[in-house]
């Protein structure tokens, strides 16, 4: 199999949060625990990640701000060659907060925003005023001078409000929005996930925004999106490619194990933030070790070991499936996408 190198790494700082969102994947807690990676242990990881690679890192938590050196580690991880941008729930963000992130080098801050108004997006976060902080929050982020990013997961609760998250993004000064389809993982089991048909409107509404708003869009945990992105240029008479579809024509829907990976609080390498499956850990074993030779990794790799309709589906090298929720639907992560609707041609 041909070399592969990580090209987005989710780094999970931390699992302490001041919300309690009813989606969260790491099922966070007010306080940190005590096992997770040191300072000195961050730096080392970064150290690992660069002598083979040089992918975007992404730090996350939990609230990456949660802890107080994240501006150290994102300092080193900047200093040594890499992209660092942040994920936070915004609420944290002082106008101090801000200018220290700036002076990290933090390249891009994506902020979550789970509902149009106070009302959805508090009832999403588990805290009262949620909302009003997270603008706040993206107030001093621009000001700083980092690009803002808007992430928004799907749900029930707040499919409705999509076009009008749209609209508040652009009239915040976002340059781009991403929309990740709810994973029924941690918390997000406690969520409720819209049903499949529903994941083909919201999917085909987002491809039919693209030009109209002057914001880079992107959907995560929707490999469906890129099967989407085809067959709706294929009608138009378009050619996918870096001119006519921009980034997403270079990238392909599920990247766990292929080109993005998850590192936990104490350690531990995931294909996903969203698929509990360990590929190791890098306390015990090195990173790229982990990368290069996990079973886990390999397999995600090998497109010929999907099953059912995942693996016939002609789509398969661009969409892939959410592995993720095939092995919460059936333990199986080679399983197929249970929330696809797609027909592969072989099957009609």
């Amino acid at each position: 199999m041909k070399d592969i190198k990580p090209r987005l790494i989710a780094w999970e700082l931390t699992g302490a949060c001041n919300l309690k969102c009813k989606h969260c994947r790491g099922s966070s807690t007010k306080t940190p625990d005590p096992d997770e990676l040191s300072t000195d242990e961050a730096f080392h990881l970064i150290d690992e990640i660069v002598d083979f690679a040089s992918p975007i890192l992404i730090l996350s938590g939990g609230e990456p701000l949660m802890r107080s050196d994240v501006y150290k580690i994102a300092r080193y991880g900047v200093d040594k060659g890499l992209r660092v941008v942040l994920a936070t729930n915004g609420t944290p963000v002082t106008r101090d907060v801000a200018k220290r992130l700036k002076s990290a080098g933090i390249s891009r801050i994506s902020v979550s925003i789970d509902g149009a108004n106070a009302k959805t997006h508090d009832a999403f976060r588990g805290v009262s005023g949620a909302f009003d902080g997270a603008i706040r929050g993206i107030s001093e982020i621009l000001k700083a001078g980092i690009s803002l990013q808007i992430n928004t997961t799907i749900a029930k609760e707040n499919i409705d409000e999509i076009p009008k998250i749209l609209n508040l993004s652009t009239d915040l000064g976002a340059d781009a929005l991403h929309i990740f389809l709810l994973v029924p993982t941690g918390r997000g089991q406690e969520a409720d996930e819209i049903p499949p048909n529903e994941y083909e409107r919201v999917l085909n509404w987002f491809y039919d925004q693209r030009g109209k708003v002057g914001l880079q869009l992107k959907a995560t945990c929707a490999p469906h999106y890129f099967r989407i992105m085809r067959e709706r240029a294929k009608e138009e008479g378009v050619k996918v490619s870096v001119e006519t579809h921009g980034f997403e024509a270079m990238t392909k829907g599920c990247l766990g194990g292929t080109g993005f990976c998850f590192i936990s609080r104490n350690g531990g390498v995931y294909p996903c933030g969203y698929l509990p499956v360990l590929a190791g850990n890098i306390r015990e074993t090195g990173f790229k070790e982990i990368w290069d030779h996990a079973k886990v990794f390999q397999d995600l790799r090998d497109l010929s070991k999907l099953k059912g309709k995942c693996g016939i589906c002609e789509y398969k090298g661009v969409c892939g499936g959410c592995r993720a929720r095939a092995y919460s639907a059936t333990g199986d992560y080679l399983a197929e996408e249970p929330y696809c609707v797609y027909q592969p041609r072989t099957q009609r």
